[in-house]
């Protein structure tokens, strides 16, 4: 098999995401984006299959005669933000913008499969998932739902995330916890609005709000372990009052964040009683709603140090890191590690602007290292001669 020019694959790479740029989908909407992904794949010689989970596409690649199979996945979505930058490939989709990096981690994963279509150097199957809302946490339960391990078997998933502020070429990973679960909350207050020169004759429910904004603060403080990481953050609160009257309704949102379920299950627990005990002391009513939309992802060991070797097979011994401490921001990638084990890395994209920024941009320099490192995993992971 005939070896890629590296340089070649890199331009290549740079003008498929710059185009993804250009043409932003949110989640379940990548229609445009699942079509470009299957023609490359198809041109590279895959396996395709398109559909899977709503707008999500498999590539499946088999060399030899192993029986292993592993996954590769990157996320195809966009955001729902109005772009601030200049360059000439900037969104040309009005109030939506690849924001957070996914047309670098498709183009990263699509340049890995012309790689390993090419040039071969393993001997296994390789499923490459392209998956679709990953920032509202759908994507990867929509998928699992339409039969992704049963029509696509894998024993293990692999995935990688761009982060402003690691120099380029730089990687880090680590065991165990990686990111957090989030948990939504909206608190309904109920009570009886009125005039402002009243407020003696109803039960308005501001007061009772501001109180419970308050009063949820102690959960992390004073209910939870020290030991244990929890994040309760109050976004939002909403009332029908205007100038001269009192609400009658106060609308409580937010978002919480944790690493095991017993400590979402305790802070639940403490909103509940909480919000019951302070809408009770203002003689209101309260409505709790506490969803769960990503689930903790936790990275195995033992295929931390496998991506720790594959990365040191195309980087510098230097530039590989293991990440001091997990981070509160969330990952739709942990669903699939809730039935098989994986890893998920992060790759520096130099000095740019933060994630979900109106002036963020993928730093086009790393393409080839996340392309050149998806091969590495492969590589090891399906050995010649293993």
């Amino acid at each position: 098999m005939a070896e890629l020019d590296q340089q070649a694959l890199h331009s290549e790479m740079t003008a498929w995401r710059r185009d993804l740029h250009a043409h932003p989908e949110f989640g379940f909407e990548e229609r445009r984006t699942a079509a470009f992904v299957a023609e490359k794949l198809r041109a590279f010689g895959l396996e395709v299959a398109e559909g899977v989970g709503g707008t999500g596409v498999v590539g499946t690649l088999t060399r030899g005669s192993g029986n292993l199979a592993i996954a590769l996945r990157a996320d195809m979505d966009a955001l729902r933000i109005a772009e601030q930058g200049k360059q000439a490939w900037r969104s040309q989709t009005p109030g939506t913008m690849h924001a957070c990096g996914h047309d670098g981690h498709t183009s990263m994963l699509l340049g890995a499969a012309k790689l390993l279509a090419n040039e071969g150097g393993f001997d296994g199957t390789v499923r490459f998932i392209f998956q679709p809302a990953e920032e509202w946490g759908r994507g990867a339960l929509a998928m699992l739902d339409d039969g992704l391990l049963e029509r696509f078997p894998f024993e293990e998933i692999f995935g990688l995330h761009n982060m402003p502020g690691l120099p380029i070429g730089h990687f880090e990973t680590r065991s165990g916890p990686v990111m957090s679960a989030e948990d939504n909350f909206e608190i309904v207050l109920k009570g009886l609005g009125g005039h402002a020169a009243r407020p003696h004759a109803g039960q308005e429910t501001l007061v009772a709000a501001c109180a419970l904004v308050v009063n949820l603060q102690t959960i992390v403080s004073r209910r939870l372990s020290p030991a244990d990481v929890g994040v309760v953050s109050v976004t939002e609160l909403i009332t029908d009052g205007t100038r001269n009257a009192l609400p009658g309704l106060a609308r409580i949102l937010g978002d919480c964040r944790s690493f095991r379920s017993e400590v979402s299950a305790a802070i639940e627990k403490e909103m509940r009683r909480i919000a019951e005990g302070t809408a009770q002391a203002y003689n209101v009513a309260a409505e709790i709603t506490y969803t769960r939309e990503f689930v903790p992802l936790i990275n195995d060991a033992a295929l931390v140090d496998e991506a720790f070797a594959a990365a040191r097979m195309v980087l510098a011994n230097n530039v590989v890191h293991v990440a001091a401490e997990p981070m509160t921001a969330s990952e739709d990638f942990a669903r699939f590690l809730d039935h098989v084990p994986g890893c998920f890395v992060f790759m520096g994209n130099g000095d740019t602007a933060p994630l979900h920024n109106p002036a963020y941009d993928f730093n086009d320099e790393g393409l080839l290292h996340g392309a050149r490192f998806h091969a590495a995993v492969v590589r090891r992971r399906l050995a010649l001669g293993s």
